[in-house]
């Protein structure tokens, strides 16, 4: 079932995860064109938004504008949660989620992130400013608690709910486990007994059986893909495709592949420009090469430092895992 947020219907409900340096406005726009019901901008901190007013290209970046994007915030103090929300929806976003599951230290230290789940009542103070400042709908990613001693996450749902949140992300793991160990579907379903809203389930979903078992486990409504998209654009379309009989994407192989990662390569040095461009677009080309497991060239594209080097050196790479796999 499409899951509705006014007028914007999510459908299939499968979708992208915000994942820090990696998520950014080409991969997006890629995995949107394999298939994705809507995608998540990387965290943006909220003070920083509005007293920094991003450029052009950070503007571009949070996807305003882009029909199936949500922009995703985080803080720790109402007044300016409230002030980055009107920023953005001033800015075209559609719909805007909180950031309360990030675990990262330095987020966690400045009590943001999923810190906020140590402190219910302040967490909802930042709840009602987004929601009451802005007209479109706001969502929430969190996780099942802090750690095993306190799994609060079912009351913070709840409570979120009765504030206005209209959609709830839930990554199946305790702060404290960081990405250790197996995320908990079946914890989810505690969440998802407490709130009428729709809820989604995220965490080591990398695959069409894996998302069945999750929604089975959890009862969600969707589920949220993350690492499991690194290197596999696609792979939020095959779930689609599994779960809810959508279009089976057409995955490229051999010269085809070769061909979508030059572009996908070709749209980071625009959006970042050559130089930066080049070093962010590392990762990518690695995830690649190791999902088609095309790893004979990987050092040479990584440390290669002119951009018709790594389009050469992609293409051969390709061009012998074809060979190989014929």
């Amino acid at each position: 079932m499409p899951v509705t947020l006014d007028s914007l219907i999510i459908d299939p409900p499968v979708l992208l995860a915000p994942l820090a340096g990696i998520t950014d406005l080409p991969f997006r726009r890629i995995v949107s064109r394999f298939g994705a019901g809507l995608v998540v901008s990387e965290m943006v901190a909220s003070q920083e938004v509005v007293q920094a007013r991003p450029l052009a290209r950070a503007r571009a970046e949070l996807g305003f504008g882009e029909g199936t994007t949500s922009v995703q915030l985080a803080g720790r103090e109402a007044y300016w949660m409230a002030e980055a929300a009107r920023y953005v929806e001033a800015q075209g976003a559609q719909v805007i989620d909180i950031n309360m599951g990030c675990p990262a230290k330095k987020v966690t230290n400045g009590y943001s992130g999923s810190a906020l789940m140590k402190d219910l009542d302040h967490a909802l103070t930042l709840i009602e400013a987004v929601v009451g400042a802005v007209k479109v709908p706001v969502t929430l990613k969190t996780r099942l608690g802090w750690d095993d001693d306190l799994l609060n996450a079912p009351i913070l749902a709840s409570r979120a709910e009765g504030a206005g949140i209209r959609m709830i992300t839930i990554h199946g793991r305790t702060r404290c486990q960081f990405y250790k160990g197996a995320a908990d579907w079946a914890a989810i379903a505690l969440v998802k007994q407490a709130v009428g809203i729709p809820v989604i389930a995220n965490g080591d979903i990398t695959s069409p059986t894996q998302a069945a078992e999750a929604l089975r486990l959890s009862g969600a409504d969707g589920v949220m893909v993350g690492r499991g998209a690194q290197g596999a654009p696609w792979r939020l379309a095959e779930i689609a495709n599994g779960l809810f009989g959508k279009p089976a994407p057409v995955i490229p192989h051999g010269a085809a592949r070769a061909e979508l990662i030059v572009e996908h390569y070709e749209a980071m040095l625009g959006f970042y420009g050559r130089e930066l461009g080049i070093k962010t677009a590392r990762k990518h080309l690695s995830w690649y090469l190791e999902e088609a497991g095309a790893m004979a060239y990987r050092t040479a594209i990584v440390t290669a430092t002119e951009p018709a080097e790594v389009i050469r050196l992609i293409q051969a790479s390709f061009g012998d895992a074809g060979r190989a796999a014929a």
